[in-house]
């Protein structure tokens, strides 16, 4: 043989090696492990240099911080669980279903998520709504302000949000503003200087001295809340940018779905990112919140738990919940979500409800935002219509709400998709909702959504070309990681 044929064998074997030890060296489930293993051994060199980026796990130190103020926000969970359980009226129990106990419990067991009602819960399906409430919100606070967003975007809606909280904060409002630096692109710390002048504070989350050595393209905060003066809280699916209302040619109507809470659950909130903000920032941080509850809501109506999840816990608790709300279901589940990638488990929830003659439909978006996620969502499509699974593509624009409906009764909105990234690698926040109102609203929506969608059937799958379902496969074989 000659030297370069030996050269290029050399090089294999010491790629494969480097390819086993790299994967091998840390503990993975088992199928992560193969797709990284795939990716190492058939893109040689480059599969390394996207590992760099993407396959690396938190650093020990940052892992430090985020459990240290997640011990300390899960303390001061327990501490508002008790201020609940002191009165009697504010944890509703005689007038929920076992399932909603059963739901409850498993939160309190898992995410210390205290079960807290409010004076009202209001539901945003289109960006301009949700953020003409927002804004105005903004406008009205006299204490405090705390943003947190996977994007914010440096555009028209994006400067109108920096520009209305430099206003505040020049007026004496504490502005906080905690964002993830991948998903934010453009929204650079000179953009945010103007706020920084005017005494606010901007932070992106695990934001780094050497961010091409210490880059992890995993690990995603994709969490939306605002957290209004105690008063008010915000969580769902919008970022916050153009497209999301509306006004990108390439997604056109952009569907989502968002929460505005007033009530004890705005406490919960103000936890949640109180620990995010904490866990960055080493000077400047947070207090914990510690003020009494109003005892004057409704004993069951509007109750909610504030469910987080992020790489840090192996609980999944978010995923726990969906699971939870679908193997408890007795007549329907019904789901929105713009990738459809399940793990074993959730497929086999999802599977077992549907052959059991649960009502079991899914939408999805029918145009890709990600083409590797949207091939793969498309199998997956497949595979559980092929198992009874009713899948509708909604045709008006970008679906990215985040819901699930089960029973007309319990429902979940936040920002987890129902994908293995969300489930494992993204830090993620949820409401799971225990008022039949509210999830009666969802289920409205969703059938409002029905007349503009199409669903997939078994002809159609069939008549896709050999191709697609090839990239489909293709794009299966990486979910784990996509």
């Amino acid at each position: 043989m000659s030297i370069v044929t030996w050269l290029l064998i050399s090089l294999l074997v010491i790629n494969t090696l480097g390819a086993i030890f790299t994967v091998l060296r840390s503990v993975r489930d088992i199928s992560t492990t193969w797709a990284w293993l795939l990716v190492l051994l058939f893109l040689p060199g480059l599969g390394f240099l996207i590992y760099l980026f993407a396959g690396r796990r938190l650093s020990a130190k940052k892992m430090r911080l985020i459990q240290a103020a997640v011990a300390k926000g899960s303390a001061a969970f327990v501490q508002l669980q008790k201020r609940a359980n002191a009165h009697g009226r504010l944890l509703p129990t005689a007038d929920l279903t076992p399932a909603a106990q059963e739901l409850i419990n498993l939160f309190l067991n898992t995410a210390r998520a205290p079960v807290l009602t409010n004076k009202s819960v209001q539901l945003y399906y289109d960006g301009p709504k949700k953020f003409a409430a927002l804004f105005e919100d903004i406008a009205k606070a006299t204490d405090y302000i705390y943003v947190e967003y996977y994007t914010i975007y440096n555009d028209a809606l994006g400067n109108q949000l920096r520009d209305l909280l430099i206003q505040k904060a020049q007026a004496g409002v504490r502005v906080r503003v905690l964002y993830d630096a991948w998903g934010s692109m453009g929204a650079s710390a000179r953009w945010w200087r103007p706020l920084v002048v005017a005494g606010g504070q901007a932070e992106t989350y695990f934001s780094s001295k050497h961010l091409f050595l210490d880059f992890r393209l995993n690990y995603r905060l994709h969490r939306k809340l605002v957290i209004i003066d105690d008063a008010i809280g915000y969580i769902g699916g919008f970022n916050v940018g153009d497209q999301y209302v509306s006004r990108a040619k390439k997604f056109g109507f952009w569907r989502d779905t968002h929460l505005r809470v007033m009530g004890n659950t705005v406490m919960a909130l103000k936890i949640q990112f109180t620990s995010d903000w904490n866990a960055t920032v080493s000077q400047g941080q947070l207090p914990y919140p510690n003020r009494p509850l109003a005892v004057d809501q409704p004993t069951s109506q509007n109750a909610m738990q504030i469910v987080a999840s992020g790489p840090e816990s192996s609980g999944q608790q978010i995923k726990a919940g969906y699971v939870k709300l679908i193997t408890s279901a007795t007549k329907t589940v019904w789901i929105q979500t713009p990738y459809l990638i399940p793990d074993e488990t959730v497929y086999d929830a999802l599977m077992t409800a549907a052959l059991a003659g649960i009502d079991v439909r899914v939408m999805i978006p029918n145009m890709p935002d990600h083409p590797f996620i949207f091939r793969a969502t498309q199998y997956y499509a497949a595979q559980l219509t092929a198992v009874g699974v009713k899948i509708y593509h909604y045709q008006k624009g970008f679906l990215h709400a985040k819901t699930m409906v089960v029973d007309d009764r319990l429902a979940s909105v936040g920002s987890a998709n129902l994908d293995i990234r969300s489930f494992k690698l993204n830090f993620e926040a949820n409401a799971f909702i225990y008022d039949p109102t509210v999830a009666h609203q969802l289920t409205v929506a969703f059938e409002h959504d029905l007349v503009e969608s199409l669903r997939l059937t078994p002809k159609m799958i069939a008549e896709q070309s050999h191709w697609l379902h090839f990239k489909q496969r293709f794009s299966r074989l990486l979910s784990p990681i996509l």
